[in-house]
């Protein structure tokens, strides 16, 4: 429970103090008076946005400071997890600086904002005077009837985890779906390309070897006429030809070989000349012979090339390797293609299991739901009575959506009617202001509850405030919410701003909120402080009546408290 909160430099309050008593304690004072404004810094000490705004004294920081008793709430296990020293008594601080920037505190250790907002749901559950609105909407809906679960994986926990799955399975089978749909408009295309490229049969450097060759084709004749030229030139049978002069040549050297010894080496370097010459002239030969103009042939090397530099052209490269990399690429890409559809088949049996899962979930988050709303209206309806509302009806709704979405396949109506015989309709449309808080009222004293941060179990939150939740309520139904709060506050803390003074005398612990002028600043300011005993009563009997209060008006007070 909230045991002190301590406030500097916040709205128009400069400093203060707050000691809070377990049980019931009611917060009164005059309209402006600053009662909101504690809930305003309690509120930054559950995560809720800062603003420089608020600074009274724009060259001070603001701290607000409050000591929580976590005694019975086990709640060690949130702050191992994020590895913070745990004590019974919390201590949780904020700053907000001149510039605007925020600092949070547990334990003194400093926090970010996600866990400061997480701890906070386990520490205090705030009810404005506004938030009787939320009856309207869903999410409030979805989550008072969730509550409910005492299982340690609720039913809503089961369903999300199986939407989660299915969710996921149907995307992946979607963007298959596309790819496939998508493959079908390229496929045709894709396997045109291949087939032209494997039915070319390209061979890894066949481009270099086939424009060789078509340069001899092409030039077959002058090969042919100088390879000739050549050989004639060194041995046409006549005397002039070079081989048969150096022939000459050597038989001559041969006579005076064995009369000068330079002249045997000249004979050696001349043999060795005259054996490559006639190596050369057998080459020759053998070269001519080879080579014949074959138009068929030049024409079959023609249309080959023609069609590599097609492709060539075609695919935007200059190798015939880059055209076998790009058949080897559309080959894989086809053969991709042909096993996706046995991939979507697959998938959409993973996606048919999951959504017969998510439907079983759903059933029975259903079902929760179904007795979580009767729970709900047997808890609300004596409470309503007591309230002053005899005949209202109050019931829980649940019709089925189109499609599964996060929260289940349920819409959920509360349904409400405050005369006798008339047609139950959607609260929010046939409920009025005092019967909506009443309403909230009656919610809250029967499921004073929330979330664990770690499971989806009930776990009791243990303070609750209430901001003028007595809005629209007067008479006997001020004196049976006092009551109301008072059985509440048996088990756990009940905070309440009120201006009801049936309220007010009911409670365990009085703080009044009131203005001051500073004379020696001239300025208005903030204060809050525990009445005693008889300031009690004299608070009671001004709220009753006027200041200073009557003497009936005193007489009254004292038997509202007593």
């Amino acid at each position: 429970m909230l045991t002190n909160l301590h406030i500097e430099n916040y709205a128009l309050i400069r400093e203060t103090d707050i000691a809070f008593c377990p049980g019931f304690v009611t917060i009164t004072g005059e309209t402006g008076a600053g009662k909101s404004i504690l809930l305003g810094a309690l509120g930054l000490l559950i995560g809720q946005r800062a603003d420089s705004a608020v600074l009274a004294d724009k060259e001070r920081k603001c701290v607000v400071e409050a000591q929580f008793d976590i005694s019975t709430l086990d709640l060690k296990p949130l702050f191992d997890d994020v590895d913070i020293d745990y004590d019974d008594h919390l201590l949780i601080r904020r700053e907000i600086s001149p510039s605007g920037k925020s600092r949070a505190f547990v334990n003194d250790t400093p926090v970010q904002l996600p866990f400061l907002r997480t701890l906070g749901t386990r520490l205090v559950d705030i009810h404005s005077q506004h938030q009787t609105l939320t009856l309207a909407e869903s999410s409030f809906r979805f989550a008072l009837l969730d509550s409910f679960s005492a299982e340690e994986a609720s039913p809503l926990s089961s369903y999300q985890d199986a939407y989660s799955t299915y969710s996921s399975l149907k995307r992946d089978l979607e963007a298959l779906a596309a790819t496939e749909s998508q493959n079908r408009k390229e496929q045709d295309f894709l396997q045109f390309q291949y087939n032209e490229l494997a039915e070319a049969r390209l061979q890894s450097g066949e481009q270099q070897d086939l424009e060789q060759e078509l340069q001899l084709l092409a030039h077959a004749e002058a090969i042919r006429e100088g390879l000739g030229e050549t050989a004639s030139l060194l041995d046409d049978d006549t005397e002039q030809s070079v081989l048969s002069r150096l022939r000459q040549a050597k038989s001559a050297l041969s006579h005076i070989a064995s009369f000068h010894p330079e002249v045997e080496a000249l004979l050696a370097r001349l043999d060795s000349s005259l054996i490559e010459l006639d190596d050369i002239n057998s080459s020759l030969s053998s070269l001519a012979d080879g080579v014949s103009y074959n138009p068929e042939r030049q024409q079959q090397v023609d249309d080959r090339l023609a069609l590599i530099y097609r492709l060539q052209k075609k695919h935007g490269v200059d190798s015939v390797e880059a055209l076998i990399a790009i058949r080897d690429d559309l080959d894989s890409k086809l053969q991709s293609m042909s096993t996706l559809d046995s991939r979507i088949h697959a998938l959409m049996e993973q996606v048919d299991k999951s959504f017969a899962r998510l439907q079983t979930a759903a059933d029975t988050l259903t079902e929760a739901r179904k007795a979580a709303g009767i729970q709900l209206t047997a808890g609300i309806q004596p409470i309503l009575r007591d309230l002053g509302m005899p005949e209202a009806r109050f019931s829980v709704q649940l019709d089925p959506t189109p499609s599964y979405g996060p929260m289940g396949h349920d819409a959920v109506f509360f349904l409400f009617n405050a005369n006798r015989g008339g047609e139950l309709r959607d609260l929010a449309k046939v409920a009025s202001g005092g019967e909506l808080s009443r309403l909230m009222l009656a919610i809250k004293a029967i499921q004073p509850l929330g979330h664990s941060a770690t499971t989806h179990s009930r776990s009791l939150i243990p303070t609750i405030i209430f901001d003028e939740i007595d809005t629209g309520v007067s008479g006997d139904i001020s004196i049976a919410v006092g009551n109301i709060m008072c059985r509440m506050a048996e088990s756990m803390q009940v905070i309440a701003i009120t201006h009801l003074p049936q309220i007010a005398a009911r409670a365990s612990q009085h703080l009044k909120v009131y203005k001051q002028i500073e004379d020696n600043e001239n300025r208005t300011v903030s204060r809050i402080r525990q009445l005693t005993p008889d300031e009690r009563v004299n608070e009671v009997a001004v709220m009753l009546s006027s200041d200073p209060p009557t003497p009936a008006a005193l007489q009254t007070a004292r038997e509202l408290m007593s």
